[in-house]
């Protein structure tokens, strides 16, 4: 469409701005007049024939409506001027400290977990208020799973986290999808872990490894049996993997998935697993809801092996060291509360709410409580799955470290030793925070210390008390 000529361009536009009733130039419907109604008593250049004739001409006066438009724009010009210039002088009245106090703010410690029993540490911590005891502002953040803690690591989004004892050595070794500088100043849980099989494969007479083993060396379908786990080559991974080598299956029949761990149990119910080694409540939920047999835990194939670590930033650990040792002092305390068997009740209904593990109570019970699994059946834990303080559990000593990168030398077969995984586990960290942590919760004499297969815990203190 072409524009329109001179003629009708001005009389397109002539009119169509106007005086609104407050006073301000606006768009609008046609004023009478057009342009002429606004503009007519502006000052007009003098004609030329009054300038030829010496005649003088005289300016016309503004309208009315436009002389009071002019002084309420300079009025508002005027307070904005006087507000810039009173906003200037707070500006310069305010202490020099503002910035400083604006950073200590922003300082709250931004810890992650996932959804599984041997969460019980931080979540007492939080609830019971030890993090505010030693001074310090924690927001929790539950996790579905390892990558989005791994991502959260990487994008600086969290300080620390409960996390599989394996993940901050492949971070560490660029064994995920983003390599990152982590570290591990405290251990939150042993053992906690059990292997389930599907539902169908018990009713085919599946009770442990032998009997697996014997099933699928006689199945002529050459069919592949698919296996859940949290996180690839943590210490479920290995576990699964010391089970299937108990049973004898051939490589090729065997394919391990990753997948999150309150997925397990639909993934089973399904049909798109045919097991899974996790931690509780999965398995009794599993079991629970009619889908699935427990046939092995943690506590047989690898009693005392260390299951979740308390993983931090490297830089953060290091920029912010007095508030890291002070997470893990309060964290000592909560192990020690968490390990108590008049608390264990308590904590079964703390973390069934939905914004912590958000399972049955009933379901975290055999993990917490025990016995784990039906009288009839060989499957036992040492008082309960998990173990949080008992056994010196919190120490992340040599031993602990040992265990997991043993586990990679398997898998992995290094020739020299990676540079990756020296100084992860951080003995030096612990015991400066062990230090800040009360007599009472901070280990017993050297003749009540339990060794490894020994069962017993601590005289301890009531947690609905504390």
């Amino acid at each position: 469409m072409q524009l329109p000529g001179k003629t009708n361009h001005a009389e397109f536009f002539s009119g169509r701005l106007k005086l609104r009733s407050d006073g301000a130039l606006g768009w609008g419907e046609r004023a009478p007049g057009g342009w002429a109604t606004v503009f007519s008593g502006m000052p007009q250049k003098p004609a030329k024939r009054a300038v030829k004739s010496g005649e003088k001409s005289t300016p016309q006066r503004l309208p009315e409506e436009f002389r009071r438009f002019t002084s309420r724009l300079a009025l508002r010009l005027l307070w904005v001027c006087a507000e810039g210039m009173k906003f200037n002088r707070m500006l310069i009245r305010q202490p020099k400290t503002t910035g400083l106090s604006i950073v200590e703010g922003r300082k709250a410690l931004r810890v992650g977990f996932l959804p599984e029993a041997d969460c019980a540490p931080v979540i007492v911590a939080q609830e019971l208020g030890l993090f505010d005891r030693y001074g310090l502002t924690v927001e929790l953040h539950g996790e579905a799973s390892w990558r989005h803690i791994h991502n959260k690591f990487h994008q600086g989004l969290l300080d620390a986290a409960h996390a599989p004892a394996m993940l901050p050595f492949l971070m560490n070794l660029g064994l995920t999808p983003e390599k990152h500088a982590c570290v591990a100043g405290v251990v939150l849980s042993l053992q906690g872990n059990a292997i389930t099989v599907s539902r169908a494969l018990s009713r085919l007479g599946v009770r442990d490894a032998e009997t697996m083993g014997a099933y699928a060396r006689q199945d002529r379908s050459r069919r592949t049996y698919t296996f859940g786990v949290a996180c690839p080559l943590s210490p479920q991974y290995f576990l699964l993997c010391q089970w299937l080598r108990m049973a004898n299956i051939p490589t090729h029949a065997v394919r391990i998935e990753s997948a999150p761990t309150e997925q397990m149990f639909p993934l089973l119910k399904l049909g798109y697993l045919d097991g899974f080694c996790a931690g509780e409540p999965w398995n009794t939920i599993a079991a629970e809801a009619g889908v699935g047999e427990c046939v092995a835990t943690s506590s047989q194939l690898a009693p005392l092996h260390p299951e979740k670590v308390l993983m931090a930033r490297a830089d953060f650990a290091a920029e912010r060291a007095e508030e890291h040792e002070r997470l893990i002092a309060a964290l000592i305390e909560a192990c020690y509360l968490c390990d108590q068997p008049e608390n264990r009740p308590f904590l079964c209904e703390l973390l069934a709410q939905p914004r912590f593990v958000n399972a049955p109570a009933g379901c975290l019970e055999p993990g917490l409580l025990g016995p784990f699994g039906p009288k009839d059946s060989q499957v036992h834990a040492l008082d309960g799955l998990s173990i949080f303080y008992r056994t010196r559990a919190t120490e992340p000593s040599a031993a602990k470290s040992a265990w997991l990168t043993g586990r990679l030398y398997e898998y992995l077969r290094w020739a020299p030793r990676p540079a990756g995984l020296n100084g992860v586990f951080r003995p030096d960290i612990y015991r400066r925070a062990a230090r800040l942590v009360p007599r009472e919760f901070n280990g017993r004499p050297k003749s009540e210390q339990l060794e490894p297969g020994q069962t017993g815990r601590p005289a301890g203190r009531s947690l609905v008390a504390s």
